[in-house]
């Protein structure tokens, strides 16, 4: 019983991927509401630009504040990490799926992942147990 109790709750030790990996499950979550939304209601692809972006803010603060609670010290920083990580990868999906050109303002939109992943790894380090 041990055994498998151990196998079953592996957990990751870097902050950083801790935080990617959950922002990356809030994601998932939020672009399966909005398709939900899509498919029930009369939105179309177009009304969603703002609520994607809502979702990509939420994905990056709690992937922050998972980064934030699994390091021991410098939440801000781990949670920035994650947040640069996280908007990368999202717009170099994009660049990659839907043949998007990278423009100036996709900077803006790391650094704002960064800021609000910082914010939540704010949170993240003081909800730790002590």
């Amino acid at each position: 019983m041990y055994l498998i109790r151990r196998l079953l709750s592996w957990r990751i030790s870097n902050p950083v991927l801790s935080g990617l990996c959950r922002s990356f499950m809030w994601m998932l979550a939020g672009a399966f509401i909005l398709s939900l939304l899509l498919w029930g209601s009369g939105l179309k692809e177009q009304d969603l630009t703002m609520y994607t972006y809502i979702v990509h803010g939420i994905a990056a603060a709690f992937g922050g504040l998972t980064a934030g609670s699994r390091a021991a010290s410098k939440g801000w920083y781990q949670g920035a990490l994650t947040g640069i990580f996280y908007g990368a990868i999202v717009l170099l999906v994009g660049f990659l799926a839907l043949d998007s050109s990278p423009a100036g303002i996709d900077g803006l939109w790391i650094l704002a992942a960064a800021a609000i992943g910082a914010l939540g790894g704010m949170f993240g380090v003081n909800l730790q147990k002590s």
